[in-house]
């Protein structure tokens, strides 16, 4: 059985010379142990993954057994076309008939939160895609993993100046690419990208104990 992950930048394997900026689905497969074939790339969106040519590619590997890993939403928000009840779940749902087609199995996951901080509490931001994408299992009767909630609690639970290490922060002079400094508070240092890994990980494999290596259909995993 091998995991298909589509995605965006907080999935995407990393670019080299960014390093330590990188997607959790680069630390995945120690914690499925499985093959890992991760699609996904900085700036996607539901539209643009299929548009290009890597959801066909995606599904063109997909064979009965497999699992496809679908997290989208971050780059789906800037664009009116892809609003979270019309364009944004009408692909999501394509992308799960086209894998159940193939006899895998689709698992949704929710965004991962940015880590915006108001006092001690995380910032919502991404505002009805979520819902969206937890309705959407509950529709297609999907498993979802839930990690909108789980990076929230995450974050929080490790408060505004621990967290700040799960995030990609470099002083001046610390990383070539960006030598004035960089604050970004949307993308993994690797450090955070092995712990939503390592959560991913755990999760798909609950899915798959739940009802016997099959999914446990509309189950949401936050903790």
């Amino acid at each position: 059985m091998t995991y298909h992950l589509a995605g965006d930048s907080t999935v995407a394997p990393p670019k080299p010379d960014e390093l330590p900026m990188t997607g959790w689905g680069s630390y995945l497969e120690p914690t499925v142990e499985a093959p890992v074939r991760n699609l996904a790339y900085g700036g996607a969106t539901t539209e643009s993954f299929l548009a290009d040519g890597s959801w066909q590619r995606l599904i063109d590997g997909v064979v009965a057994g497999d699992t496809v890993v679908l997290q989208f939403g971050h780059n789906d928000q800037k664009l009116p076309e892809l609003d979270p009840r019309g364009g944004y779940a009408e692909r999501l749902r394509g992308m799960v008939g086209d894998a159940r087609e193939r006899g895998a199995v689709a698992v949704l996951c929710t965004s991962t939160e940015r880590r915006w901080f108001d006092g001690d509490r995380v910032t919502p931001t991404h505002g009805d895609y979520p819902n969206a994408v937890r309705d959407l299992a509950h529709d297609l009767d999907a498993p979802i993993v839930d990690l909108t909630a789980f990076t929230t609690w995450l974050y929080e639970d490790l408060g505004p100046e621990a967290s700040r290490s799960l995030l990609s922060h470099f002083a001046p002079g610390e990383h070539p690419v960006w030598p004035d400094g960089l604050a970004d508070d949307t993308h993994f240092h690797e450090r955070g990208a092995r712990r939503i890994a390592a959560f991913v990980g755990r999760s798909l494999r609950a899915i798959e104990r739940r009802d016997g290596d099959a999914p446990a259909r509309g189950s949401s995993l936050v903790s």
